[in-house]
C-alpha cells in the first residue's frame, strides 16, 4: 500500500489493477511504469486490432466488392450467359423457362453468387498485361457445360476487358459470347477462295 501526502492509504498501482483514477502525480515511479507499460500494452492491442480490420477489409474488397475481383467476374460472366438466348436454347430449351444454373468445383450449384471454389488464376505477361483466366459450370434441365473466361487488363488501363467468354456444352458447337480473335479468323477466311488464298 502507498500513503499519498494528503490523503489515506491506498492500494499501490500495479498492471493488472490500474483503473486510472490516482492522478499522474500521486503515483510513484514503479506505478509511473506500471501505468505506462499498461497503457503501451492497450494501445498496442488497439493499433493490431486496426490493422486486422484494415487487412479484412482489404480482403473482402479485392475478392468481393472490387469491379476487378473474382466475384464480380464469375457474376457478371454468368449473368452474360443466363441472358443469351442461344445458351438458353442449349442448355434449357427455347421457351421453357427453365432457369440455368451455375458452380464452381464443389458441384455447389447456386443460381446468383459463387460460393463455392471457382477455378481461376491470375498472371501479369511481359508487357505488363494481366491476364485473368476462370472456368465454372452451368446447367439447365436439358444440358450442362462449362463457361470459360478470359479477361486482360492493361498496363494503362484500369478495368479488365473480355478477352474471350465461350460456352462448351458435350455436343455442340462453341458459343462465343466474346472474342478478341474473332477478326483474324474473319480475315484469314475472308482472303481465301476454295481453300487458296488469292
Amino acid at each position: 500500500s502507498t500513503t499519498s501526502a494528503s490523503g489515506p492509504t491506498r492500494r499501490s498501482v500495479t498492471i493488472t489493477n490500474d483503473t486510472g483514477r490516482v492522478p499522474w502525480s500521486e503515483l510513484s515511479w514503479r506505478e509511473r511504469g506500471a501505468r505506462t507499460t499498461q497503457q503501451s500494452a492497450n494501445l498496442a492491442v488497439i493499433l493490431l486490432g486496426l490493422a486486422m480490420t484494415g487487412g479484412v477489409a482489404t480482403v473482402l474488397y479485392l475478392e468481393v466488392f472490387s469491379s476487378d475481383s473474382k466475384t464480380a467476374v464469375y457474376n457478371r460472366a454468368f449473368e452474360r450467359v443466363r441472358t443469351d438466348p442461344k445458351c438458353i436454347e442449349v442448355l434449357a430449351g427455347r421457351g421453357k423457362g427453365g432457369e440455368i444454373e451455375a458452380w464452381g468445383e464443389n458441384r455447389v450449384r447456386n443460381s446468383r453468387f459463387a460460393r463455392d471454389t471457382i477455378a481461376s488464376k491470375s498472371e501479369t505477361d511481359g508487357i505488363g498485361t494481366t491476364h485473368m483466366r476462370m472456368h465454372f459450370h452451368v446447367g439447365g434441365s436439358l444440358a450442362t457445360g462449362t463457361v470459360n473466361v478470359h479477361m486482360t487488363k492493361r498496363r494503362d488501363e484500369s478495368d479488365f476487358k473480355y478477352h474471350h467468354l465461350a460456352l462448351d456444352v458435350p455436343g455442340h458447337e462453341r458459343i462465343w459470347l466474346e472474342n478478341a480473335e474473332a477478326w483474324k479468323l474473319d480475315k484469314r477466311s475472308s482472303g481465301k477462295m476454295f481453300g487458296v488464298r488469292w
